[in-house]
């Protein structure tokens, strides 16, 4: 199993699990070409890794063009796509009452049709190649819903619709699919909450779990493995908890 000059296009790269991911393929020896929003921030990652192996843009998912531009880098770049992460999210929770409805629909955009994009900017390259892994994060509230959670659960659970009604479509064309569902994060993703308090318990609980709360590097591990699986072999799927986490 390797992922060695393997290709791979990998979005939400500025922090947390993105960032993580991107450096652990490259000191796998993968090629990998990353954005997200934030330019200094991928600036910044880029500095730390061997300018031959990388590439970098900056990105909106919920815009397909901007998707595939950073497709097409990869292409110019590298000449081929062998995996594509669709990492980016948000999770500006709050009560239904609340009635947030720009959040609702910037979740909507990010979370939802942003992995829409990617699927839809990537599937005609890999159907040219005959091959292709296409994997993007979930969450375990694809699986469970929370209380102040039910739109980000709801992007959640349509992720994961989503991605099996891939796996189904696609893999008489040999194009593999991953989710990674993850529990509690140690990661900047707080800081889409709009509600200082709502953000600022949420901080708190990881602080107070620092020890048992997952890190970046452990679900990137994770995504550094699925990639590298051979390709008959499809990790459709993984749910991945701190071992204290309950639901």
């Amino acid at each position: 199993m390797s992922v060695k000059d393997k290709v791979v296009v990998v979005t939400g790269a500025s922090s947390g699990i993105g960032a993580a991911t991107v450096t652990k393929l490259v000191e796998a020896g993968a090629k990998v070409v990353f954005g997200a929003r934030r330019e200094k921030k991928l600036a910044a990652l880029a500095k730390t890794l061997p300018a031959a192996q990388i590439a970098y843009a900056t990105l909106d998912v919920s815009d397909i063009e901007s998707v595939q531009r950073l497709v097409k880098l990869a292409m110019v770049k590298f000449g081929k796509i062998d995996a594509f992460y669709n990492n980016a999210g948000i999770m500006p929770t709050a009560k239904l009452a609340d009635n947030h409805r720009d959040e609702w629909q910037r979740m909507l955009d990010i979370n939802v049709t942003g992995v829409l994009n990617g699927i839809s900017a990537v599937l005609p390259i890999m159907h040219q190649q005959g091959y292709g892994h296409i994997l993007a994060t979930d969450s375990v509230a694809g699986y469970v819903v929370y209380p102040e959670s039910a739109v980000y659960c709801g992007t959640k659970f349509a992720v994961r619709a989503i991605m099996e009604g891939l796996r189904q479509e696609e893999g008489k064309n040999q194009i593999r699919t991953t989710i990674v569902a993850p529990g509690m994060v140690d990661t900047e993703l707080y800081k889409s909450i709009s509600d200082p308090k709502v953000a600022q318990a949420l901080v708190d609980q990881w602080h107070e779990k620092s020890d048992t709360a997952l890190q970046p590097e452990d679900l990137a591990d994770a995504v550094v493995y699925a990639i590298g699986t051979p390709q008959h072999v499809s990790i459709n799927e993984l749910i991945i908890r701190p071992t204290t986490q309950p639901m």
